[in-house]
């Protein structure tokens, strides 16, 4: 009866025949009744002993067989797919396939670690091949005062290039452990480079040094960046100071500020003939308000100087004197603070009236705030005011609204009251409705007072026109109003009023059972 050969984990493995060898494996697989089975047996036996020992693979290999690989003396066992290194790592000059995350690579050729991280090989180490060290190192090195400092360093063929250090500002290394640093002593936060002895300005003293674009600097030639002009955009924190020879702009030189005679300062166009002053009006456009000229004429601006002119030579006291403008170049508006010297007519103005004898006076006269006698001309005063005894002509225009007259009043009233003929003056509060003797309602801005001299307690009553006004209930635009029982308040009309009763017309639609302010016409 045949053999079912079964593998540890159940699964048929190959049926052996009686007086068969079966050879599905690298083990020989004896049937029933098959004669010198002892010597195959024993052969198995052996097999299993040495791991199956020999350069080439099993070629029948299960998962789980151990291999002796003979030609690189390792351990391996098959996972089903590919024989895999038991421990250690593989080898080779080239990068071995089907690794699993976690195995070793040990490169023959370049004698370099990796680890696979289940897609790509890693370097573990060492960074630099061949006889001398490139790579980065960490290292703890003792500074003056005998601390350790965390560094790492930059080797290249076993010198150290340079030092990065996190410690703030800096620390020098001691002077028993400078051997294994030649050209550094001082370290500072950040990288230091190779031979940048006791130096605060940050300069090697060898050609060691970065190449490529920093986006910033700290130096430059030993000088810090606020100590240079930068090409545009400068903006200097201190007075900058230039020799007499002073300063020049231009690609022929042509502008120069310089001192000359020890304390005369010139500003010259050495090229041309002119030296323009500009500036920008409202709307930011460029303006040439002057220029100074050598002989030339420029119509249209409002200053010119001339250099050849004798007013450069007229002297006043010792004080040089220049004419501005001309008489076929004169000045449109001259605006100022203040004039210094004499003006022909600089504080009255030429005038004509009729005084108190009906006749025609005419002359220079000044402007005064004051409505006094002698005065011919009104000015304003500080606060934008006209003083007058008298105003004769037409207005054309009022700032505000309505017509008022002035009334003797038993209290003083709030803007908006409705005042009625009565109490213990002229005019008092309302205090029923549908009252007849409503004169108004008191003004909040007049445009006209009548009566303004009125003496005592009073009442600026507006007549006619538009005025605030206090009012309660349900009024639309256009009612017509009459007092409330409210003192003071107007309401709508009802269907039961005289026009002797109406204060007004609404301008507003308004309802509250409150007490409001709308705009109204009396």
């Amino acid at each position: 009866m045949a053999y079912i050969i079964n593998t540890y984990n159940t699964a048929q493995l190959t049926v052996v025949e009686d007086g068969t060898v079966d050879q599905t494996t690298d083990l020989k697989l004896v049937g029933k009744n098959y004669a010198g089975y002892g010597e195959i047996q024993n052969e198995n036996f052996v097999f299993l002993l040495e791991n199956f020992a020999g350069e080439n693979q099993p070629p029948k290999a299960l998962s789980g067989q151990v291999w002796f690989d003979a030609g690189l003396s390792k351990l391996k066992f098959y996972d089903g797919t590919k024989w895999r290194t038991t421990g250690g790592s593989e080898t080779g000059d080239t990068a071995p396939a089907g690794q699993t995350a976690g195995d070793f690579w040990w490169d023959t050729q370049n004698e370099q670690l990796y680890v696979f991280n289940g897609t790509d090989w890693i370097l573990v180490g060492p960074q630099g091949t061949g006889t001398t060290v490139t790579q980065f190192q960490s290292r703890t090195v003792r500074d003056d005062t005998g601390t350790n400092r965390p560094i790492i360093c930059s080797v290249i063929n076993d010198e150290v290039k340079h030092i990065i250090s996190g410690f703030h500002p800096y620390f020098t290394i001691h002077p028993d452990d400078r051997n294994g640093y030649p050209g550094f002593d001082t370290i500072h936060e950040g990288l230091t480079l190779q031979h940048t002895l006791n130096s605060t300005s940050g300069v090697t003293s060898q050609a060691i040094r970065y190449w490529g674009t920093a986006s910033n600097s700290d130096r430059l030639g030993g000088f810090t960046a606020d100590k240079y002009i930068k090409y545009e955009g400068a903006a200097f924190q201190a007075a900058v100071t230039f020799g007499d020879d002073g300063l020049s702009v231009g690609d022929d030189n042509d502008l120069k500020l310089r001192i000359v005679n020890g304390n005369q300062a010139i500003i010259g166009n050495e090229v041309g003939l002119d030296l323009f002053f500009q500036v920008r009006d409202d709307s930011n456009n460029v303006r040439m308000p002057f220029r100074l000229t050598h002989n030339e004429v420029l119509p249209g601006y409002n200053l010119i100087i001339d250099p050849t002119s004798e007013s450069f030579s007229t002297t006043n006291a010792g004080t040089r004197q220049v004419n501005i403008g001309s008489t076929t170049h004169s000045f449109n508006y001259v605006y100022a603070s203040e004039f210094k010297g004499t003006a022909d007519n600089a504080k009255a103005v030429s005038t004509s009236f009729i005084n108190a004898q009906s006749t025609v006076e005419t002359g220079f006269y000044t402007a005064d705030a004051r409505n006094t006698n002698g005065v011919s001309i009104v000015a304003r005063d500080i606060s934008g005011d006209i003083h007058a005894n008298l105003f004769r002509g037409t207005a054309t225009a009022a700032k505000y609204a309505d017509l008022a007259e002035m009334y003797l009043s038993d209290k003083v009233y709030e803007p908006g009251t409705v005042l009625v003929i009565g109490g213990d003056a002229e005019v008092t509060q309302s205090v029923k409705s549908n009252d007849s003797t409503v004169i108004g309602v008191v003004s909040t801005s007049p445009a006209h007072i009548m009566n303004s001299e009125l003496e005592g307690v009073k009442a600026c009553v507006a007549l006619r026109g538009r005025v605030p006004c206090k009012v309660i209930g349900n009024i639309n635009k256009g009612d017509l109003l009459v007092t409330s029982d409210t003192p003071g308040v107007a309401k709508a009309a009802s269907d039961n009023y005289t026009a002797l009763q109406v204060i007004g017309k609404s301008l507003e639609n308004y309802n509250l059972s409150e007490v409001g302010l709308i705009e109204i016409i009396v």
